[in-house]
């Protein structure tokens, strides 16, 4: 009667919603104080004090035309703003042209990979990735292809990638730092992969293009940097959003901003902003596009991050836990002591820790645990943590 295939997949809905549910159920039965929710990646932040102003501006000032319909690709001078700043971040020649503003990562990429695709084609997804990844490329009629990263240290893994790029490999999306691992992709191991790509292209005449995932791309800690993706590969495409960087995860804004380097970019440009309005977003949110032009180089504060990353990566792993340090984002990748990680979970949640199996994420033995929270829950949950150690025998 409805979409068989979608239908299919409510069966198999996102197990990150389900902990939130079932976070919902704990709270009202133990007391919200008493529930230690580390499942949903929602910013517990509130947006810089410099976005709220910029909003007042706006809303006060009352600039004509302000809530009416724009081109489809956002408005012009926002656009130039973004071009202007990747610019002088990249070193790559960009204008207002090379941009679309979008509703957030989750509406560039799906805009993006329709772009892209035709049927049949192959985008590689980095496992662990944010597992919604699937279904955008399942959208626009690709066939995603998983490929492990590195066990010990979640780096891209060059030679899998090789071994599993075929005749029909249209993209790769990278995502870094990762959601769930928190990991940053350094210079090298991306260095690798160009070399990779370029040499896969010239063998099979084709064009592989990399897909840049970038909401977490100012949230970094201990001075790691962040490699430029449009300047290390030519044909790039970044897909960005403020829901975390300026915690406006609820406005639904962001931008994709593809390579001058790309072989008739303007083609993919004109695709992308067909596609802006025949999927139904028409235009990204007029108001809040002037706002995050005005605080492209503003972020939220880091430093609450990594006081949180810190308590939490420390008291972890004094308790017999393992778990790769995040260089950025504000998740914490845990190995589980036993290979069910769905079981793992389950027993967390007797002690009301909310956690979301790293299977979701496609890497199973582990679970994701998003410390965006309010600080004074992670100082709570430390016992909770320490009684789950020792139901392992990890103490």
């Amino acid at each position: 009667m409805f979409n068989e295939k979608l239908v299919e997949s409510l069966s198999k809905s996102s197990m990150i919603r389900a902990m939130f549910e079932e976070g919902a159920r704990l709270k009202k039965l133990y007391g919200e104080e008493n529930v230690f929710d580390f499942s949903l990646g929602n910013p517990e932040m509130e947006p810089p004090n410099e976005v709220v102003e910029s909003l007042k501006k706006y809303i006060l000032n009352g600039e004509p035309g302000l809530h009416k319909y724009m081109n489809n690709a956002g408005h012009i001078d926002v656009r130039q703003k973004v071009a202007e700043y990747l610019q002088k971040k990249s070193g790559i020649p960009l204008t207002y042209e090379n941009i679309v503003m979008v509703c957030g990562a989750a509406a560039g990429l799906n805009i993006a990979l329709k772009a892209l695709l035709n049927p049949g084609e192959e985008v590689i997804v980095l496992a662990p990735f944010f597992v919604e990844y699937l279904s955008y490329i399942e959208n626009a009629s690709g066939s995603p292809v998983i490929v492990k990263t590195m066990k010990d240290s979640f780096q891209i893994d060059a030679d899998a990638v090789e071994m599993a790029i075929t005749n029909k490999t249209k993209a790769i999306i990278i995502n870094s730092p990762n959601n769930p691992t928190g990991v940053v992709y350094t210079k090298r191991t991306l260095e690798r992969l160009k070399e990779v790509i370029e040499r896969k292209e010239d063998e099979f005449g084709t064009s592989i293009y990399v897909i840049s995932d970038e909401p977490y791309v100012s949230i970094v800690y201990d001075g790691v940097e962040v490699p430029n993706i449009l300047s290390m590969f030519e044909k790039s495409i970044i897909v960005n959003s403020f829901s975390k960087s300026l915690a406006l995860a609820g406005e639904r804004i962001g931008y994709i901003a593809a390579s001058s380097r790309i072989p008739e970019v303007d083609i993919l440009m004109a695709a992308m902003i067909s596609l802006n309005r025949t999927l139904g977003f028409v235009n990204a949110p007029s108001l809040f596009q002037k706002v995050v032009a005005d605080n492209l180089e503003v972020a939220v504060d880091t430093e609450g991050y990594k006081k949180k990353r810190d308590l939490l990566y420390g008291h972890l792993t004094s308790i017999g836990f393992e778990c790769v340090k995040p260089g950025g984002a504000f998740y914490l990748f845990m190995k589980t002591p036993v290979e069910d990680d769905r079981a793992f979970c389950r027993t967390a949640a007797r002690f009301n820790i909310l956690l979301v199996p790293g299977s979701g994420f496609g890497c199973p033995g582990y679970v994701r645990i998003a410390y965006c929270c309010d600080y004074s829950m992670i100082e709570r949950s430390l016992d909770a943590f320490t009684k789950l150690a020792r139901e392992y025998g990890l103490l």
